[in-house]
């Protein structure tokens, strides 16, 4: 019988030869090694969330899952580069604390300085604050399009971008209760609404709205109001995907559809070896008793690892 949404706790990135899969309180990171060998880790995982229930409340806890989420994707990635044979070893806290940070940086640049910037060239044309702010809104837009478009043209990349279909395909399969095999998963969709990529696309949506509050003041208070309201827009983004994903509305399920074209662009038709590696992953996190039954073995090592 098909698991009902609220019921399912599991979500996924893809990371490189390989999926990372998670729940509450665990994470399993399958790759496929070079030697065609299917290695999976798993790590346990406790949110700090856990201990300052203040976090679990609406607006701010989405902040909050979006930060250790950044934090366990390094993790995972760390570990398939080695495993895939592109590292030689796996990047340590500090590494990953300093790469998280570079990264946080980097789309501080991309999505919030260039935008803010570029729409003060329409000052000659308009002083509406509203215009502004929807002038930038709308660079953002095409700079994270032009992004998403540009990085797919690479063989690493497209490779990913196998995997994320791969995952969302097994989720999929999963959430329909079907059993974990690669005839059943490739029978799905590899468009899901709970993807990262419908977050980040929500994301700048929402921006456009808390922006318009601020006016258009100077460029530096400008760009240091919009970091400061980026938890607040986080946490509010988190709240539309995550009613999204559980509601059966028809007109949310409408609202929510530019977010899975764009997954078009962050996700490709997995091939065969592509859905075992997900389906071990998957499986990796899921309780004996919840794995579906006839669900396949494509596994040759496991390692368990806490942290």
């Amino acid at each position: 019988m098909p698991k009902k949404m609220t019921d399912l706790a599991v979500g996924g990135q893809a990371v490189i030869e390989g999926v990372m899969m998670r729940n509450a309180s665990k994470t399993a990171t399958a790759v496929r090694l070079p030697s065609g060998d299917i290695d999976v880790e798993t790590r346990t995982v406790s949110s700090i969330r856990e201990r300052y229930p203040i976090l679990n409340l609406p607006l701010v806890r989405g902040s909050v899952i979006m930060v250790e989420s950044l934090i366990i994707g390094m993790r995972a990635l760390s570990f398939s580069a080695q495993a895939a044979g592109e590292e030689n070893e796996q990047m340590t806290k500090k590494e990953i604390a300093m790469t998280v940070l570079f990264a946080l940086v980097l789309a501080s640049i991309l999505f919030i300085v260039i935008p803010t910037g570029a729409a003060h060239l329409a000052a000659a044309y308009t002083d509406d604050p509203i215009v502004f702010n929807l002038i930038e809104g709308g660079i953002r837009l095409l700079v994270f399009l032009l992004y998403i478009w540009g990085i797919s043209f690479m063989g690493g990349i497209r490779r990913v971008f196998q995997y994320h279909g791969a995952e969302h395909k097994t989720i999929h399969c999963y959430e329909a209760g079907e059993a974990l095999t690669v005839e059943n998963v490739q029978k799905f969709p590899r468009l899901h609404p709970r993807c990262g990529t419908n977050f980040l696309l929500i994301v700048m949506v929402v921006a456009i709205v808390f922006h318009v509050f601020f006016g258009w003041p100077d460029l530096w208070l400008r760009i240091l109001s919009r970091l400061a309201i980026l938890p607040v827009v986080a946490g509010a983004s988190y709240e539309i995907i995550r009613f999204a994903g559980r509601s059966e509305n028809r007109l949310v399920h409408i609202l929510i559809t530019p977010g899975l074209w764009l997954q078009y662009l962050t996700t490709r038709p997995p091939a065969d070896e592509m859905v075992e590696v997900a389906i071990e992953s998957l499986k990796a996190v899921l309780p004996a008793e919840d794995i579906p039954a006839g669900s396949g073995n494509y596994r040759n090592e496991h390692k368990e690892t806490t942290c």
